[in-house]
């Protein structure tokens, strides 16, 4: 009784067309997680009394370089050979997919260095501020893959298992398409508990000044160690994946988890920053001084 809850997925991922032009529910995904993004980072100025012109500088910079670097990922890692051999399909094709969530954190990382460095802003700012957005966003992302029917998940019995109809030649009984996990939905779910995990951090904490650099550590875990750890149950991507003890996602997630472990080690082995009021009651002379010596080398 429990396997007939199985989900049936035959969702049309085309919104709309405009004669040949297809509006993709996968695009707008990705158009609504870039607007969140800015949305956060316009509240993050005005909550912390920055200007907001700060925000839309951010943004440009943030949202250039997060699809650019998504692009490239794609291309780069997984299609090397053929996208090397004819560089102009990276832009020619994109409408035929082919977005690295990789490639968009190296991308991000770059573009919120050129931000920080022109804006005069500490670099560790910027990264811990991203990881709110990028949590919410990385879960929508994830639905559009869903609405793709891509980055599916192995065969299984469990009751909440989806078959991709689209995924097989039209007219296949839907008795004969295994049920296989929703991977999209369970990365999906985990940047979104990432989210609001960092989001209560910063708003009920203030570790996004009390404790530079945590919040982007805590990020990196939440979004690489999930999607580390789901890849086991995932299909492969590309064929020359098969065989691999780990595949090409979970290769190029082990420096963002390493990375996000030393950041956090970091924020947690020095003192915590005083903020407002409350720095005037609990901050040192000696201690402020080493405050500032933090700033600047952040």
């Amino acid at each position: 009784m429990i396997k007939n809850l199985v989900i049936v997925w035959d969702f049309d991922p085309v919104m709309f067309s405009l004669g040949s032009l297809e509006i993709r529910y996968y695009g707008l995904m990705w158009a609504l997680a870039l607007l969140l993004g800015g949305w956060f980072f316009g509240n993050f100025c005005k909550r912390e009394g920055l200007k907001s012109e700060l925000a839309d500088s951010i943004f440009i910079y943030g949202a250039l370089a997060t699809v650019i670097g998504a692009r490239l990922g794609h291309c780069l890692f997984y299609e090397p050979g053929y996208y090397l051999s004819q560089p102009w399909t990276i832009i020619t094709e994109i409408r035929n997919g082919g977005m690295a969530s990789h490639g968009a954190a190296i991308g991000l990382l770059i573009g919120l260095w050129l931000f920080s460095r022109k804006n005069k802003m500490p670099y560790i700012w910027s990264l811990d501020r991203i990881m709110i957005p990028v949590g919410i966003g990385g879960a929508i992302v994830r639905l559009g893959n869903l609405f793709n029917s891509e980055i599916i998940g192995c065969a299984t019995d469990a009751p909440w298992a989806f078959k991709f109809v689209r995924l097989f030649p039209a007219g296949t009984p839907v008795e004969a398409i295994p049920a296989q996990h929703p991977t999209q939905l369970y990365e999906a779910l985990c940047y979104f508990v990432t989210f609001l995990l960092l989001a209560y951090l910063y708003y009920a904490k203030d570790l996004g000044r009390r404790r530079p650099g945590l919040l982007f550590g805590i990020g990196l875990q939440g979004i690489f160690l999930t999607r580390f750890c789901i890849e086991f149950i995932k299909l492969e991507q590309e064929a020359f994946e098969k065989g691999m003890i780990l595949d090409m996602g979970q290769i190029l997630s082990i420096p963002f988890i390493l990375l996000g472990f030393y950041i956090i080690w970091r924020a947690l082995a020095k003192p915590a920053v005083g903020v407002g009021n409350n720095a005037k009651a609990t901050s040192t002379p000696k201690a402020e001084k080493s405050n500032k010596k933090r700033k600047i080398k952040w």
